[in-house]
């Protein structure tokens, strides 16, 4: 089964109830930027700031633990 970039981003930003949630879409950001940083490093000699490297890895240790504290709200609105 073949799966395009837009389906793979689109799963990337969903929570577990298949909704659209800010804190993946803030969680994708900075991945994207630690691996523009790491890359900035590598390739052009550009460091970056230790704080920052933990910033950023603080931020997606976080938005990661959130993901796995949410339960999946139940379909049923009486239980």
């Amino acid at each position: 089964m073949k799966i395009s970039f837009k389906q793979l981003l689109l799963q990337l930003l969903q929570d577990k109830d298949g909704n659209f949630s800010m804190r993946e879409a803030i969680a994708l950001i900075y991945v994207l930027m630690s691996i523009i940083a790491w890359i900035s490093q590598q390739f052009f000699g550009h460091t970056v700031p230790e704080y920052m490297f933990y910033s950023f890895m603080s931020m997606i240790g976080a938005s990661a633990f959130g993901y796995s504290l949410e339960r999946k709200s139940d379909k049923d609105p009486n239980s």
